[in-house]
Parts: structure tokens; sequence; C-alpha cells
């Protein structure tokens, strides 16, 4: 494919332009020689009609029937070459980030943009000294969450191939490299291509819990796992440089994981997903520290004729040959006068024997493990070792200190009505989930408190609750009080839903010791934080009164404190976004976060929030930089807490290189926002009555259209939802309930159909509505200073702006004239929804075209949207089709699920 593909370029991006060109070329040859040189004639002939297409403004009828009536597989064939183009494009644009980061740090006069290095700068100018910056240091957190909703569903064997991929293109900045030496990165990539082709993208059966855990685990333990101590590395370095400040770092970062946990609408989840998860996670970081432990003993080679080693050394290095006698016999005689090696060579066999939770020689915490990191690290340092091997140790160590014996923190969540059933059992009190909060919240006192405990039942939600708390107690003393996170509410709406845990908590035996009486398990705590998630934008209205009841509540307050005076929020931003648009989704959870802190400054409290964003701007996600700046002051406070998931995971962490500079700006952000958060403006007050206006018209103009009468069938044939509701994306349903209407449908399949249809409402619906009202009721220059002024307002409009332009109307239409006679009525309100969308947008922006501001994204939607055009105007013809013959031909779905692929990996953001 590579001669006639458009070469528009921005400056610096001449070697990306090189990247695209050979993998376009060899692309291109592995298509003739597994389809056939017919059949790249002809992915090439629909390429140059695409391109002709948007070039021209031509209709989109016209390449719609090029692509009418092809045979299945010919179809199938088609989507996937398009894909195999989309995946080389999104290779070679995420190595030429690492080479831009290289080119920064080569060049060495400005630093990169949001990296640490640029952080600590802008800080310094604002005033920040080393002893204010070294306070919040001690405060910071920032753990990512890694969710199991993969809308992009990416085999772990095309990862690999993936990777191979970026290896040989990275090896290829070497100027010194010979052509045999590139000849042969050819023949890797062209071997990867070939044997991707060759490979199904998912498997034909849905994945399990497990798989999902295989799928993240695959991230968290290979390139997080490997960078995470060069994250601190680039932040000593940077204050080195900045302040000349060299101090040891305190703990920043941690991970955790909802897979495995996540009971929500989940059935597939529970105590035996949990216990397996908490094990397979300890298996990963067992075997990574193995494997590290051994390449330490064979680089820490030092003999006692040549180098002392502290007294501290020798007497752990006899203990152990006395401990562990077996392993001690293993070693071999040459070896004997190596301390270090002999000592590792013995902690290597301690871990071995910690897989095996019985085993009496394993280590029993890993704080034993890193004590012995410690005594080897300094004993180095002591006797002139600092280069000799100190350095990798503490490597070792730093990820020790991250990972501990658990990998990642295990989060759990339940919908809260799940409790009630099982609470409305226990009590016997088949009326339970009518009754009021204040009723409910007297009778769950004496429980949550553990002065009384319920009897064992034999319902069948009480039992899976109490298994799981059981299994969560047995977590905590195998796996480490660090291996459980937070326990997560879904639907919570009264401080009954917050005490319904700690009650059900205590029956499943959380914080009652078997060995504890009646009365000292009274006094004992629920070692548990508790979130409550408020997912809708009502539910959002309504958090602080539910929060300041729970506060206002003695027991509660008595376990708050003995969880260190911080309540955790989770905020939802998917399920707010689908039940009232964007605008008013993200006004509520801005709202909620200022007077959920007002109210937890009141009462003495620590505030954080967990952020449960998606990957597609529909679901909150966001640039992080710009999202944590316009938030809340005070909202970060050091502290970052959110979801990861879907085609995010794989675009941040999935290269070693990116995935460290993702951390970098992530570090950097919650700095920027904790340290110098955005200044006091007097105008604020003035928005935020404006904004409430917006918001509420907003929604108005979001629900007429949703609630409008048949819109869920519009919604089920003007998308290909039953589509992907076949794809075997995930092991939990896309419905939570039996579909009524759009709010039993979850947040993802919703996002992810209306993208594949091209029109992505919700990522816009009723913003155009807002602002024209706007307008006319405050005036446009009113407006148009709150687009520029305010940090808030301007990342909103951002963020809609990006995914107005990646919407094609045209295409759109064509998804909804399968619709029928739905289609009139409902797309008239779209499109006009749209250009007004567009039309107030850029007025307000003082811009002539969409992305104007952003060059780079623009030019990466341009180039991208010939491509992703002829898959999705396939895909309309394979539904129209597949449905036609009552959605029973395997072969159809299997081209359509190709169709959908392509276009993810085409738009990016899926759902």
């Amino acid at each position: 494919m590579p001669e006639t593909r458009e070469t528009e370029s921005l400056p610096h991006d001449g070697p990306l332009h090189e990247d695209v060109n050979r993998l376009g070329t060899l692309v291109g040859l592995m298509l003739a020689e597994q389809g056939g040189e017919a059949f790249y004639q002809r992915v090439e002939s629909v390429r140059q009609a695409a391109i002709r297409r948007r070039r021209e403004g031509n209709s989109v009828v016209a390449l719609a029937d090029t692509l009418a009536g092809l045979q299945a597989d010919d179809a199938e064939a088609l989507a996937r070459a398009f894909a195999s183009y989309f995946q080389a494009v999104n290779i070679a644009e995420r190595v030429h980030r690492i080479r831009r980061r290289r080119e920064y740090q080569r060049d060495g006069t400005f630093p990169q943009p949001e990296s640490l290095l640029d952080v600590l700068t802008h800080l310094k100018e604002q005033g920040v000294n080393a002893d204010e910056l070294l306070e919040w240091l001690d405060r910071l957190r920032v753990e990512p969450v890694f969710t199991a909703h993969p809308t992009e569903a990416v085999r772990r064997s095309l990862l690999e191939k993936e990777q191979a991929i970026v290896r040989a293109l990275v090896d290829n900045f070497d100027p010194t490299r010979t052509p045999q030496e590139r000849h042969e990165d050819d023949d890797r990539i062209y071997m990867a291509l070939s044997s991707g082709w060759q490979t199904a993208e998912a498997s034909p059966v849905s994945p399990t819990v497990q798989d999902e855990h295989h799928h993240v685990g695959f991230y968290l333990a290979n390139p997080i796992y490997r960078i995470v101590p060069a994250l601190y590395e680039s932040l000593a370095q940077a204050l080195k440089t900045i302040y000349d400040v060299a101090v040891p770092l305190p703990q920043l970062l941690s991970f955790a994981t909802w897979v495995g946990g996540d009971m929500d609408g989940n059935p597939n989840v529970g105590a035996a997903t949990i216990g397996a998860s908490l094990a397979t996670q300890r298996a990963h970081v067992l075997e990574h520290y193995v494997e590290d432990i051994s390449t330490l003993a064979r680089l820490l080679s030092q003999t006692d004729q040549r180098v002392h080693v502290d007294e501290a050394l020798s007497q752990r290095l006899a203990d152990y040959r006395q401990r562990f006698p077996k392993a001690a016999a293993s070693i071999r005689p040459r070896h004997a006068d190596m301390p270090y090696r002999c000592l590792l060579t013995l902690m290597g066999a301690r871990l071995r024997a910690t897989e095996d939770d019985v085993h009496l020689e394993g280590y029993t915490s890993v704080d034993e493990l890193q004590d012995d990191l410690e005594i080897i690290a300094r004993s180095l340092v002591d006797h002139h070792g600092v280069h000799a091997g100190a350095y990798a140790v503490k490597r070792l160590i730093r990820r020790v200190r991250t990972f501990g014996f658990h990998l990642a923190r295990l989060d759990v969540r339940q919908d809260s009505r799940v409790h009630d059933e099982a609470l409305s059992a226990l009590f016997s009190d088949p009326d339970w989930l009518s009754r009021d909060v204040a009723d409910r919240v007297e009778r769950l006192q004496p429980f949550a408190s553990g002065e009384r405990a319920f009897a064992m039942s034999g319902d069948a939600n009480a039992k899976t609750l109490h298994d799981v708390f059981a299994t969560l107690h047995d977590a905590r003393t195998r796996y480490g009080t660090d291996a459980i996170g937070l326990y997560i509410i879904s639907m919570a709406r009264s401080a009954a839903d917050v005490l319904a845990v700690l009650a059900l908590a205590r029956y499943g035996g959380l914080g009652h010791s078997p060995q504890a009486d009646q009365e000292a398990n009274a006094e004992s705590v629920v070692p548990l934080d508790i979130a409550p998630l408020f997912e809708t934008v009502d539910d959002l209205k309504n958090a602080p009164a539910t929060l300041r009841a729970l506060l206002d509540d003695p027991l509660y307050r008595q376990h708050l404190s003995a969880r260190g005076n911080r309540q955790w929020v989770m905020l939802g931003y998917s399920d707010s976004g689908k039940d009232a648009g964007t605008l008013a989704s993200r006004w509520g959870l801005q709202r909620a976060q200022v007077e959920l802190l007002e109210l937890a400054q009141a009462a003495g409290i620590r505030l954080a929030f967990f952020h449960g964003r998606g990957g597609s701007a529909s679901r909150g996600g966001a640039r992080i930089t710009p999202a944590l700046m316009s938030s809340p002051r005070g909202s970060v406070a050091g502290v970052l807490r959110v979801t990861e998931q879907g085609e995010v995971i794989h675009r941040k962490y999935g290269i070693r290189a990116l995935a460290l500079r993702n951390l970098e700006q992530t570090v950097g952000a919650v700095l920027r926002a904790s340290l110098r958060p955005r200044e006091t403006e007097q105008r604020e007050e003035q928005w935020v009555q404006m904004m409430e206006q917006l918001s509420v018209n907003s929604r108005k103009a979001y629900r007429q259209l949703v609630d409008r009468e048949h819109f869920v069938d519009y919604f089920r044939t003007a998308t290909p939802i039953d589509v992907i509701e076949r794809m075997t994306l995930g092991s939990r349903p896309a419905s939570r309930r039996s579909m009524r209407g759009v709010q039993d449908l979850r947040a993802i399949p919703w996002v992810f159909a209306w993208t594949q249809c091209r029109s992505i409402i919700t990522g816009w619906y009723g913003l155009g509505s807002a602002l024209e009202y706007g307008v006319a009721e405050f005036g446009e220059d009113a407006l148009g200073e709150m687009a520029r002024d305010w940090p808030f307002f301007a990342n909103l409009l951002d963020d809609v702006e990006m995914v107005l332009a990646k919407c094609d109307l045209d295409i759109a239409e064509a998804f909804s004239k399968l619709a029928g006679p739905l289609h009139e009525p409902f797309f008239a309100l779209i499109r006009g929804e749209f250009e007004r969308t567009c039309y107030w947008l850029l007025k307000l922006k003082r811009s002539d075209q969409l992305l104007q501001g952003d060059p780079r994204l623009a030019l990466s939607i341009r180039l991208r949207n010939p491509y992703v055009d002829p898959m999705s105007l396939l895909q309309v013809d394979l539904l129209r089709r597949w449905r036609d013959g009552g959605a029973t031909d395997d072969s159809l779905l299997a081209a359509l699920v190709a169709c959908v692929n392509g276009v993810s990996q085409g738009l990016q953001n899926t759902g």
C-alpha cells in the first residue's frame, strides 16, 4: 500500500512517515501473499475510492455500492486487511512517541512537556520550594485500577507480536544499523504481521474471569513491573536537577484491579474468583522475584577474598544455612566464597517455598524479603559496591515495595440491591427493600457494630456474600493487608447501603476473630475501606446528603476513625453520562466533588475520590493533566485513584517506554494539581450559576431523545448493538437486567454501539441545545469568556470537540436507515443537534474548523478516516443481510466482528 498513500505530515514527523510507509509496504506484501494478488488489488481499489470520496466530498453511496453484496469470507478478509493497516499506523505512532521522548532527552534544551523535569521546573517558577515539594511527596499516592471491560479484545499472542514489531522499529533508531540488520528487522516485522493475519483476533469462546485476569496480568507483570523503578529514578533525577536535592523517595505508586472482584451484574464473579485472582497474582509476582533474585545472584559474584561484607549479612547467611539446609547443600562448592550469591540463592529457595502457602520455610510477609534485600544493599554500599550491584538491588527493593506479595490490590464491587436482598433473607423480612432509610439504619446498627450476629441462612444471596467476606478475611491473612483494596457499593443511595456492608462483613467473619468471644468481637473493627459509588446524575446530586447522614452516625464514625479518618467516594462517569448526557454528567460530577469536599472539611475527615473513568470521552476518558487542573480545588490533594480499562490499558501500558511516560505524566499532573491548583476566580460564582442552567437544558434535550417513544427500538436497529452483544469480549452480560430501556444497558456497550455507527451521540448530544440556550440567555460574549477562562468549561469543550471530529454523520445516516420508518424522525433530531453543537462550539472557541488548535490530532483523524469508512459501510451492508436472515448466519457474524474490531482500531476510542 505504499506509493499512493497521502504524505501529509507535521514538523518532526518525517521518521513517523517513514515508519508508516515501511509498515504499509510490508502489510501490502503480506496481504498479497496471504490473500493473493487479486485480493490485494481489491483492497487498494477500495482504499483509493475512500480517499477520493473524502478528498472530493462525494456521497457515501458510490463507495457503499462497491462494498455491497460481498461474500462473507471476502468481506471479513477485506475488513481485516484495513484493520491490519490500522495496527501498523497505531504501532508507528506509539513508536514515534518513544522517538520524540528520546529527542527531547538527547537535545536537553527544553524538557519534554508534562515530563517530571518540566513539572518541577514550573513548580519552582511558581514559588514551590524543596521543603514544600518533599512534604507533598510524602502524601502523594497514585493508584491506577485495571478493570475487566475489554472493549478492545486483544489476544495475548497478538500483543506479543505487536511488541516484536515495536522492538524492530525501535532498533532502527540506531543510525549505525547495517543494511543486513535492517533487512532482518523487516523479516521480524513481516513474520509478526503474517502470523498475526493467520490468528483470529479473539477466541470464539467467551473469556472467563481467569482469562480476563491473564489479560490484565500481561500489563501488570510485564511492562509495568519492569518500569516502576525507572519512574522513581526519573523523579530523583528531576529533584536533583531542579532543586539540588537527593533524598530517599517515599512510596508514591501502587496498582489495583477489579478482575475477579467485580461482582456487580456478573454472576461469574464471587468468592472463588476472588481467591483465584489473588492466588494467581501472588504466583505472578513471586515468579518475577525468583527470576530477579537469580539474576542478582549471578551479578553479585563478589568473593570474600576481595571484599568484606557487613556483619548483618554474614549473620543472615549463617542463619539461612541452618534454617534451609537442603537449599544450602545445593550451593556449588565453587560458589562458597561468594557471600552475596550464597545468600541470594537461599533467598530464591525461600521464595519458591513461599509459593506454597503451607510451606514453613517460606517468607511469612513481604517485609521479610525486603529486609533481606536491604541488608544486601547496605553491605554493598558500605564496601565500595555502589557501582558493583547496589543499583540493581535497590531496583528490586522498589519493585517489592510496590507489588508486595499481591502484585495489585483487589477491589470488590457489588450492587446495593444484592446486599438488600441478602439482608431481607437474614432479617426474614420480605418488606426490607421497601422500608425507609431510617428504619433500615436502626435495624442494621447492632449487626454492623458486632453487638448482634445474624444466624446462618440458606438463602443463595446471603450464602454468596458470606463466602465473599470469609474469603476476604482469609486473604488478609494469606496475602497481607495490602492485598485487598476498596469495597465499592454500586448504586449507593443512603447511609443504610454502607452500614449494610459492615453488617454483612461481620456475617462473613471479616472483623471477627474465631478465637474472640462475643464481647471482644463487639469491640473489633471491620478492616475494610468502603466506597459508595455515585453513578447517576441524581445520585451525584444527593451524594452530599448521603455522606452527611453517614458521618452523623456514631457507629460509622468509629469505623472511619479506625481507617485513618479517610472516606473514599467513587464517582461514576459512565452511567451518569448515559443517564443525562455529557454536559450534565460532567457538571454533576464537578458539583458533587465541591459539595462533598466542603462537607468532609466541616466534619474533620479526609475525602479521597476514586474516579471511575472509561476509555472514551463519553465515559470520562480524558488527558490527565487538563482533567486534573480543571478539577475542583482541593479534590486531588496528592491522591489519584482512577480506573484504566479497554483499549486505554493497551494504549498506555502496552509498551514499556510509553508506560513510563504515562506514569510520569500522571505523577506530574497530581503534583501540579495538588501544590499549585488553579487560582481562585471571582467570576466563577457567576459561571456556576450559568452552568447550572446549561446543565438543566442539556439534560432536557438529551432525555427528550432517549425517552422518546420507540427510541430503544431505534437504538437496537440503527447501531450494531446486537453484534456487540454476541461478541466474546467479556465475562459479564451486556445488560444488568432484561432490557426495558437504556437504563438497563451497561454504559460500555451503549457507548461502543454509538461509536461504531460513527454518530457517537454519547459524547455530545444535548450540548448544542444548551449552548444555544446559553447564548440567548447570557449572550455569546459571556459564554465565550467562560469557554476561554474557565478550565472546567474549556476542557469540556475540548473533549467534545475531539468526539465531534471523529463523527461522520453521512455514515451514521447509512446505519440509521437500517431502522426503517424510525430513521427519519430520530436521525433528523441527531443531525440537527450535531450541526447545532458544531456551530456553537466553533463560535465560542473562535475557530473555523474542528481541532484547529490541535493539528496533530486533526491530521491523525483526517488520515485515518478514509480507512475507517470502508469498514463502516461494509458493516452496514453486512448488518442488513445478517438481520434479514434472522441473525443466524455465523459467517456474516464473523465478518461483522472483523468490521467492529477494525473500526475500533481506527477510531482508537470505543467504549
